[in-house]
């Protein structure tokens, strides 16, 4: 793909917290002729036409006048949003692959079938040396709530169906999948909750879902699970309040917690959480993006956009995903 002129197109890379020079070698490899400079090389900022980024410093869209769209190697864009310099005027696409999916499902299935099955009660038997034969209830018999039914929602809840769970969901809009009832809007937010053993969060972060994993949230749950209702977050940090799952996991509110997320990342070693037998935490790794799915499906997209064609999953500005 060459372009002829004086102006330039370019792809550049502004990446943090990876191995950026990687990336940019997979995508020279993949588009061939198209530019792709990063961070600190030698180029002019009027000439970058695309983006792709990851915890973009505050100077990232600094000089970049002609740029046709913003690549987020993340499919939560919340981060993003609240950059002071994103161009608002300049589309957003998110990174929607079925490996990314497919990880966030399997992460959720382990929760919830771990949960289902009892395992915080017979670990804390296994240490007592306590032999009490308490048998786990049918799958059928267990409601896991997945809150947020966007492509990983429905993707885990196709999983879950299958394996016979009884499935509910509620999203800021009403969403008709499938074998799950579904529930719609703050209206009826506690009468999902009612009926929810298992709350899988898998919702975007907006200023309306910040902190819904509150104390008030989890008092709501059904108290039919041995131990007593579980949450399970795979989304983001910002949708918690810590100090309510300790609380909640100390006086029994919560049966048990599942976190892969957290309000400050790497969770501070003088969190409270680490200490609770019932917390069960995983360092943000539940769902990663990799470089072979990364760059073929933005290299695509590019390459289809450059030759006119329309840029797909292209992030809701109003909605904040």
């Amino acid at each position: 793909m060459v372009f002829e002129g004086t102006i330039h197109h370019m792809l550049l890379l502004h990446l943090s917290d990876v191995d950026e020079a990687n990336w940019a070698l997979k995508f020279r490899e993949a588009l061939g002729d198209y530019p792709v400079v990063r961070r600190g090389d030698d180029f002019d900022p009027a000439d970058i036409r695309y983006i792709f980024v990851w915890k973009p410093k505050p100077d990232a869209f600094d000089g970049l006048t002609n740029l046709k769209a913003v690549l987020s190697l993340g499919a939560g864009v919340d981060a993003l949003l609240r950059h002071p310099k994103l161009p608002r005027d300049v589309p957003m696409v998110r990174f929607i692959d079925e490996d990314l999916s497919q990880k966030m499902t399997d992460y959720v299935v382990a929760q919830v079938t771990m949960h289902h099955r009892l395992f915080t009660r017979y670990q804390a038997d296994q240490k007592a040396r306590r032999w009490v034969q308490l048998y786990p209830p049918a799958a059928s018999e267990s409601v896991v709530g997945i809150m947020g039914m966007g492509v990983l929602g429905q993707h885990a809840a196709e999983r879950l169906k299958a394996l016979g769970f009884t499935l509910r969901s509620w999203s800021r809009s009403p969403r008709s999948v499938e074998g799950v009832e579904g529930f719609a809007g703050e209206a009826q937010f506690d009468a999902f909750l009612g009926g929810t053993d298992i709350l899988v969060n898998l919702l975007p972060l907006t200023p309306e879902t910040q902190g819904i994993l509150n104390y008030e949230t989890f008092s709501k749950l059904r108290r039919k699970l041995d131990g007593g209702p579980v949450v399970v977050n795979g989304a983001r940090g910002g949708h918690q309040k810590e100090a309510d799952i300790a609380r909640a996991l100390r006086d029994g509110t919560l049966g048990a917690a599942s976190l892969d997320v957290f309000e400050v990342e790497p969770l501070p070693a003088e969190s409270p959480l680490w200490d609770i037998p019932n917390c069960y935490i995983t360092p943000h790794i539940a769902a990663i993006s990799n470089e072979r799915t990364g760059v073929s499906y933005f290299s695509r997209i590019l390459k289809d956009h450059e030759a006119g064609k329309q840029l797909v999953n292209v992030v809701d500005f109003s909605r904040g995903y």
